[in-house]
């Protein structure tokens, strides 16, 4: 499979700055918020990606020290990549566990991204070379598994707190699109799996009203057997579920994993392939600079290097 992509599209990569931890004290948080900042070392009007960790087997990939496939790729072409530790990571395991809101924290995780964002100088002004250069009117949010449940919250998406029957609405207005990769689906009837009564939270969301546009990226062999019977299609309710604008990118042959997203040559990746990795990153960038930025062609340059001809990394649709 070919990664080749014209560099009309996203250009030349830049080397990589990239600073941790930035501590951010939280009222009421059991912890301090730690982030990881990567940008590329040149540039201004840098636009922001907000990246939230999904849960895994391994102790740091789930933290502000995992992803560093895509963090390092999208800083080296044009985005200053936040990455905050949620209280759901393993790090914080024997901290937390006590905590309101464990284990899920799944309010927790949308407010940490709220933080971020209402103390964007602050961040900026703490890493090195940063001051000045970012644009906080840009800003995406991307998240991994339940880091796209996370994502699907803070664009829109409703959700039914199962403590108290209410319905509760996270949307962070300041963002401006998303990518969900490998997130959860649809509840109801569907959610059938044994997972599913330990983890009533991810069948409680309602996709109906996620309106800012997002790209949701699924692996058509990501089998998700533990929350439901849908199979692979599952992983796409955001798109299905959801008013337009949105776009679905299925890849190929990929698993919950997408080819090694999590972190380089990381042992619980099921489907390692670096070229799928390579692809994801090219196009999940290009996406995000064609809607944060108006008259880009990147996405529809990428699209035709990546999913089109003899050997594509997968297929795209829009609404």
């Amino acid at each position: 499979m070919s990664t080749a992509l014209s560099t009309d599209a996203l250009g030349t990569a830049a080397p990589v700055l990239s600073f941790s931890p930035v501590v951010l004290p939280v009222p009421g948080r059991p912890v301090d918020l730690h982030v990881r900042v990567s940008a590329p070392a040149t540039g201004t009007s840098l636009p922001v990606i907000l990246l939230s960790h999904g849960h895994g087997p391994s102790n740091n990939l789930s933290s502000l020290n995992g992803y560093a496939p895509l963090a390092n790729f999208w800083a080296a072409h044009g985005f200053v990549v936040v990455q905050p530790t949620h209280l759901t990571s393993r790090t914080l395991t024997s901290l937390v566990e006590d905590a309101p809101g464990a284990p899920d924290f799944w309010r927790s995780r949308a407010e940490d991204m709220t933080h971020v964002l209402d103390r964007l100088e602050v961040i900026e002004n703490a890493v090195p070379q940063l001051a000045g250069r970012i644009d906080p009117t840009a800003v995406a949010v991307a998240g991994h598994s339940y880091g796209g449940f996370t994502a699907a919250l803070l664009l829109g998406a409703g959700l039914t707190d199962p403590d108290t029957g209410n319905l509760v609405h996270l949307r962070e207005p300041r963002i401006k699109a998303g990518v969900l990769l490998a997130p959860p689906g649809r509840g109801g009837d569907v959610f059938n799996g044994p997972m599913a009564a330990h983890w009533p939270i991810i069948g409680a969301v309602d996709f109906s009203t996620m309106t800012a546009p997002a790209l949701v990226v699924t692996g058509d062999k990501d089998d998700p057997r533990n929350f439901t019977d849908m199979g692979p299609g599952w992983h796409a309710d955001p798109y299905t579920l959801a008013p337009g604008p949105k776009t679905l990118l299925t890849l190929f042959d990929a698993e919950h994993g997408l080819g090694g997203i999590a972190g380089y040559d990381a042992a619980e990746t099921t489907d390692e392939n670096p070229e799928r990795v390579a692809a994801l990153a090219r196009l999940t960038a290009a996406y995000l600079r064609t809607r944060l930025h108006d008259g880009d062609d990147a996405w529809q340059t990428a699209c035709e290097a990546l999913t089109t001809g003899p050997d594509p990394a997968g297929r795209v649709e829009s609404k």
